[in-house]
């Protein structure tokens, strides 16, 4: 190589013995001491300090030609540094290069934004994109890459122990329109007929089963047309894993291991197994949500049965009819919300259905509130037992279908949280990591705009086999072998059980999920086929890559950790696409392109 050393390599006992070395990376910074000119020279490793002293006129004029992040080598002896000069915060700060000869590769342009880390974060994100190559130059981004490769490598190691083949599966598939919106791919050989990128693996995973892979992984390039968001992007890695032969406890024991060697090997620190577990029934109704983050207290209590007599008509009224609910939070401290905080969460609960949103404060020994009026003592008394209310706290209700309830307090319940910690009022160490198995999830969820089933997680998950008798007569008790991974409210994968009787599948495609038996052909017949040979219980789980990287990293956006992401728009601004093509190679694919139509028509 170009090199004999990486730029954060250098140390003491090089300067001792006084070696000679060859240095290549990018001008970091430029410095003029007295006419010495001093060149901080950066690579992927860290930084090394280059001296170019006036004895040496020739390279000495070179260096004046330096700019910021111009590609140089050199060549030179290692020296230690004048004790005044060291720089405890360099690696290399004990040590210098005193430079012999240099070579000037390439000369940087005027730079579009500054390079150093805390200024670059300031920059638009839109012009980081653009000039991407730049932005991930930068140590704190690189250190980003490192990261997610060390994550990977990491888990491919774990897998690999446990006896897991690495298995490359098609990306082009054919279409599954009822899941996300896809990727289409028009085929030029067969007129007419599209691909569809692969939103997973799925389908090609359970047929390695089949195949009696025994332990099949991928981290698995998926695509899904769907729109974009910090933690959501048109083409993302999972890590995908089936096995054979295994109940849930397997996969269970699996990924705490994997995770576990994960979260030491990136982060040095150790997170205890087995994970705790809570059913998605205990997640709505203490959190709201089925990705709860656990790392604070505030946890929904439900008055229901209090408020079935109570003299507040809107309560009343919800919690006497089929389904409603009457529930509320504790927000403990927060008393002193401002009234645009207040406003804030009020829009917050109107988003999610709600007409408002009904609080108590208590705040100087008494309480206070619009709807205080119409509770009696006893419910006064019981609510604030059951809530421990004291001073400073506030309480906020929603009085709706459980669902919905559900929603806005579990909603509520993060943002008030999230001014609590602008307080100081809640405290959540930085390596506070609190992973979550939530499983009995229901296997089917009721569509009233379609009127039938719907798979809540995907048709190839296997019911609870006490539960297999109700699919007849009451699909919606049933629970389906499906479990999800959560860390800190961030659900990073779920997966299942599979069914592997072809009866059983044909079953739930047909008669539950209400499927015609032409489209079952079209879109699973092989499936089923497959299944008639000898297919093994087999389950896996998929891990979405980017987000528990972005975890790790303590990054909130997965474009962060993304090499060239897109932007919100489904854009890629530093190569320009999407972009036009050319009419041949339209008329190649029989593709005419037509106008859009106007709004409203």
């Amino acid at each position: 190589m170009l090199r004999t050393h990486h730029c954060n390599s250098l140390a003491v006992a090089d300067a001792d013995a006084k070696i000679q070395v060859s240095l290549i990376g990018w001008v970091d910074t430029v410095r003029d001491l007295g006419g010495v000119r001093f060149v901080d020279l950066r690579d992927r490793e860290g930084i090394t300090q280059i001296v170019f002293n006036p004895e040496r006129a020739e390279i000495h004029a070179q260096a004046h030609r330096l700019k910021d992040e111009s590609v140089i080598q050199v060549t030179g002896t290692v020296v230690r540094r004048d004790a005044d000069t060291v720089n405890p915060k360099m690696g290399t700060g004990e040590v210098e290069v005193v430079a012999e000869s240099l070579v000037i590769h390439n000369v940087c342009q005027p730079l579009p934004f500054p390079m150093e880390d805390d200024k670059a974060d300031k920059v638009g994100e839109d012009l980081r994109l653009e000039y991407r190559y730049l932005d991930l130059r930068r140590p704190r981004m690189l250190n980003l890459v490192k990261t997610r490769a060390l994550a990977a490598r990491t888990i491919r190691r774990t897998l690999e122990d446990e006896g897991f083949l690495e298995v490359e599966t098609p990306v082009l598939f054919k279409s599954t329109p009822e899941g996300a919106r896809e990727f289409l791919v028009p085929s030029r050989l067969s007129t007419g007929s599209f691909y569809a990128l692969s939103q997973s693996p799925q389908q090609y995973k359970q047929m390695l089963m089949v195949a009696g892979v025994e332990k099949y992984y991928q981290l698995a390039r998926c695509f899904r047309d769907e729109d974009l968001r910090a933690d959501r992007q048109l083409e993302f890695t999972q890590v995908d894993i089936e096995m054979s032969f295994i109940e849930r406890e397997d996969m269970y024991a699996l990924v705490e291991k994997m995770l576990a060697a994960t979260w030491k090997s990136v982060l040095g620190i150790d997170i205890p197994t087995p994970f705790p577990r809570m059913s998605y029934q205990a997640a709505m109704d203490r959190y709201g949500v089925d990705k709860p983050d656990t790392r604070f207290d505030i946890e929904i209590t439900d008055f229901t049965d209090l408020f079935k007599n109570s003299g507040f008509k809107v309560f009343n009224s919800i919690a006497n009819s089929s389904g409603g609910v009457v529930r509320a939070i504790n927000a403990k401290g927060f008393a002193d919300i401002t009234q645009g905080e207040l406003v804030n969460l009020e829009n917050i609960a109107k988003t999610l259905g709600a007409k408002g949103l009904a609080f108590i404060k208590s705040e100087n020994g008494e309480w206070k509130s619009p709807i205080l009026k119409f509770f009696s003592d006893d419910e006064k008394a019981v609510l604030k037992e059951r809530l421990n209310i004291e001073d400073g706290d506030i309480v906020f209700f929603a009085a709706a279908p459980w669902e919905q309830a559900c929603a806005i307090l579990g909603r509520i319940r993060l943002e008030a949280a999230a001014y609590l910690r602008q307080r100081g009022k809640i405290v959540i160490p930085p390596d506070k990591f609190n992973f979550l198995w939530v499983i009995e999830f229901p296997l089917m969820l009721w569509d009233a705009e379609e009127k039938r089933f719907l798979s809540a997680h995907h048709p190839f998950t296997a019911p609870v086999k006490e539960d297999e008798p109700l699919l007849a007569t009451a699909p919606e008790k049933v629970r389906g072998q499906h479990y999800d991974i959560v860390l800190n409210g961030v659900e990073l994968g779920g997966g299942s059980i599979r069914i592997h009787n072809p009866e059983m599948q044909k079953h739930v495609f047909e008669d539950v999920l209400k499927i015609p038996a032409d489209v079952v052909e079209s879109r699973f017949g092989y499936m089923l086929k497959a299944f008639s040979y000898g297919a093994p219980p087999h389950g896996g789980i998929a891990l979405g890559l980017d987000r528990l990287v972005a975890m790790l990293a303590g990054r909130s956006s997965i474009r962060d950790i993304i090499a060239f992401p897109k932007t919100q728009k489904g854009q890629d601004l530093m190569a320009e696409s999407p972009a036009p093509v050319t009419p041949k190679q339209l008329r190649d694919l029989h593709i005419a392109l037509t106008e859009p139509e106007a709004k409203g028509k």
